[in-house]
């Protein structure tokens, strides 16, 4: 817990009421591992029907929150903020710390022998608290795009699947992206563009969310889709005058969507394998470090 109060504020009864919902949610989340943007905790408030899903109702619940977590009331760990992140260079005490770092964060490619090269990607950065994780566990590259892709990005991704594909692989890449005009769009331009650069058609790319299916199924809170967008005519011909956005979907169905893919393309046997040379080199680090403790006490 991390409540801390800088300032005096006084809040109205509704106010307060609103501020105890959002501590309840952030700790909802907070037990299952995630820690949310303000985007997601309003849409949260937004799918309980709490509040109105409107600029206005969105620019109060950032002021609220803001002095809420000022007055300490919000936890100032529950809530993250993916486009400030400090940079934190390493420090060690000894070399033997290091060591021991090491072969805690050790880790070989499990997807080494893998009849798959798999990438998760995503169009937004605020999600990637909520998808890292998941791929770290599975061992997968994962990608924050931030809107259409660098062509440095693709440059780069595309390479790497050339060089998966040279060695036999079948590559999969796992989009995430919101349901609007561009969002739709972007799938196909990073198809097109990850082929072109790995010189391959036999790139898969695989739109997990959010799709129509998942819209009708869902129901997230909707929004007006842009019609300053130059594929508005075409979105609206097909989806109507209406958008959906990422952030509004529970993490952990973003989450399991991940979980569930990629492990249908994992060769468990294989990956077994793999984790059991993992931990007999991990232990062999751990006991490097063990080693040059016992030398350091007994100088």
């Amino acid at each position: 817990m991390a409540k801390e109060q800088f300032i005096d504020h006084k809040f109205n009864r509704a106010s307060l009421e609103l501020i105890e919902t959002a501590d309840n949610i952030l700790d909802e989340y907070a037990r299952q591992g995630y820690r949310l943007s303000l985007r997601q905790l309003y849409y949260q408030l937004v799918a309980r029907d709490i509040i109105e899903n409107t600029v206005k109702s969105y620019k109060r619940i950032g002021n609220l929150v803001s002095d809420a977590r000022l007055a300490g009331l919000l936890d100032w760990d529950r809530i993250e903020d993916r486009n400030r992140e400090a940079v934190i260079p390493a420090a060690w005490t000894s070399p033997a710390e290091i060591v021991r770092a090491a072969a805690r964060q050790f880790r070989v490619d499990r997807w080494m022998g893998q009849p798959c090269h798999v990438e998760v990607m995503v169009e937004k950065d605020a999600l990637s608290g909520i998808l890292e994780p998941v791929c770290r566990e599975l061992h997968v590259r994962f990608t924050a795009n931030k809107g259409y892709s660098s062509s440095s990005a693709m440059y780069e991704a595309g390479q790497r699947m050339k060089y998966a594909r040279r060695y036999g692989k079948q590559v999969h890449v796992f989009y995430f992206g919101d349901h609007d005009p561009s969002g739709i769009d972007m799938t196909r331009d990073i198809a097109e563009r990850l082929a072109q650069f790995a010189r391959s058609t036999k790139i898969e790319v695989h739109r997990l969310a959010l799709n129509w299916e998942q819209v009708e199924d869902w129901k997230p809170p909707e929004n007006p889709a842009k019609e300053t967008d130059s594929r508005f005519e075409a979105y609206r011909a097909e989806f109507g005058n209406s958008s959906w956005e990422l952030d509004a979907v529970e993490p952990r169905t973003l989450a399991t969507l991940v979980r569930e893919n990629v492990g249908e393309l994992i060769d468990h046997d294989q990956w077994q394998e793999v984790m059991e040379e993992e931990e007999r080199m991990r232990e062999e680090l751990q006991s490097f470090a063990d080693e040059y403790e016992n030398r350091e006490d007994g100088e």
